[in-house]
């Protein structure tokens, strides 16, 4: 990814299953915009972004709860997370962090990046180039009816976000 490529910055829009194939999607919109972003995810980061997005507090850390104490720990903030390519249907993220007067990228899955920038409020962005390889790849179609769920994202109610049911 380029220094100088336009990155959008997206909120986390809700979670729910492939109606096909039972996997869950984690569904990003661009914060102020009408671009959205589907990724599949696994089940373990679709429950610890469900559990933030409900404001659920478990009795111990969850892996996510447990990254971001230990980067608060190291005086170490997650600066942003972003979605970065897109590879054979894989889509890749990196952490940006910050201690001191050094930067570190860390290399990620989007589900965990976005479950920590959840954890510490960082900004999630996706990178332009990325947006463009997910329409040329058509994942929105691998859903049932893309034109029906860009309707619901555009329409849903946030209240209805966030129950994801395993």
């Amino acid at each position: 990814m380029g220094s100088r490529e336009k990155l959008f910055q997206m909120e986390v829009k809700g979670l729910m299953l492939d109606p096909t194939s039972n996997v869950p999607i984690v569904i990003l919109k661009q914060e102020g915009g009408k671009e959205f972003l589907p990724i599949w995810i696994g089940v373990f980061e679709a429950n610890a972004i469900a559990l933030k997005l409900e404001g659920v507090e478990t009795p111990r850390p969850m892996s996510h709860d447990l990254m971001a104490q230990l980067l608060g720990s190291l005086h170490a903030k997650v600066e942003d997370v972003v979605i970065n390519d897109l590879q054979d249907s894989t889509f890749h993220a990196r952490i940006r962090l910050r201690t001191g007067d050094e930067e570190i990228l860390v290399d990620a899955r989007p589900s965990d990046a976005i479950a920590l920038a959840l954890r510490v409020e960082a900004p999630i962005f996706v990178a332009e180039h990325v947006f463009e390889k997910a329409k040329a790849a058509d994942l929105a179609d691998r859903l049932t009816d893309e034109e029906k769920l860009k309707k619901w994202l555009e329409e849903v109610d946030p209240e209805d976000l966030g129950k994801y049911t395993m």
